[in-house]
């Protein structure tokens, strides 16, 4: 337990650490060019207090923004995950039906997401074209993991299984689907890192005036650049702090899992 606790403060030590020094080295950089298209860190610091209390040219505030973003996001992960993770069982399962229709499904997936958002514009309206997009965006990294993590699973197990008696529903339920739920929620990690990628470029394109995508978008038509970084920054900040929660509920679901280092 003390171990462990030094260990958590050494490696919260060295990040602030780290941050500390990015900051500094950002503020040389700022000063050095003494551009007005490149936001020091306190000018910065005051875009995001005006996006706080003011909000931006319409008064829509950083909140307001971000709120709008994370729903259409979550939106279109939702729909990914409740597609993606059936789709990808029965398909590993069944790997008869994946070798008949990979000439249709290898070829879309190769398609970048953002390509999908002209599409979109034309054929959808309003909320669905965001959750169009990031279900495209997030669907394939998902379907592909759970779909090779089913075929992945250590046939020891199903035969000693088999050998024991035990019926399909059971090496299904009891045997496939637990092995493959940590790959699982590691594609859904991966995606949903995908998904706030398109969102931006989906609500830059998308017509209306809320979101983040939108914020940058916006400020950058009126060289506030400490506008633009605002958003970027609440995009990675938001972005990290769901991965560490992603992190933390993958290690309390999956103690059972052993833990791989290279230290």
């Amino acid at each position: 337990m003390g171990s462990n606790y030094v260990e958590r403060v050494k490696v919260f030590s060295y990040n602030l650490i780290s941050l500390t020094l990015f900051i500094i080295l950002w503020f040389w950089v700022a000063r050095w060019q003494a551009s007005p298209f490149f936001a020091s860190p306190a000018e910065i610091a005051q875009g995001f207090m005006q996006m706080v209390t003011v909000g931006d040219e319409e008064g829509i505030t950083i909140f307001m923004h971000l709120w709008q973003s994370i729903i259409r996001v979550f939106s279109g992960f939702g729909a990914a995950c409740v597609l993606g993770i059936p789709g990808g069982l029965v398909l590993g399962l069944f790997p008869f039906i994946y070798n008949r229709t990979r000439i249709i499904i290898e070829p879309v997936r190769f398609i970048s997401p953002i390509a999908w958002i002209p599409v979109a514009i034309v054929l959808l309206v309003g909320f669905t074209r965001y959750v169009f997009v990031i279900w495209v965006a997030s669907f394939f990294p998902i379907f592909i993991t759970t779909l090779w993590s089913v075929r992945n699973v250590n046939l020891i197990h199903i035969n000693v299984a088999r050998v024991a008696g035990a019926s399909r529903w059971f090496v299904i339920t009891r045997i496939i689907v637990p092995a493959t739920l940590p790959y699982i929620a590691g594609g859904m990690r991966v995606s949903l890192g995908i998904s706030w990628m398109c969102i931006v470029a989906a609500e830059m394109i998308g017509g209306e005036m809320v979101g983040i995508g939108r914020l940058i978008l916006k400020s950058s038509m009126m060289h506030r650049m400490d506008l633009v970084v605002v958003g970027m920054l609440t995009i990675g900040i938001l972005g990290y702090c769901l991965n560490e929660i992603f992190i933390r509920v993958e290690k309390r679901i999956f103690r059972w899992r052993a833990a791989v280092s290279i230290d």
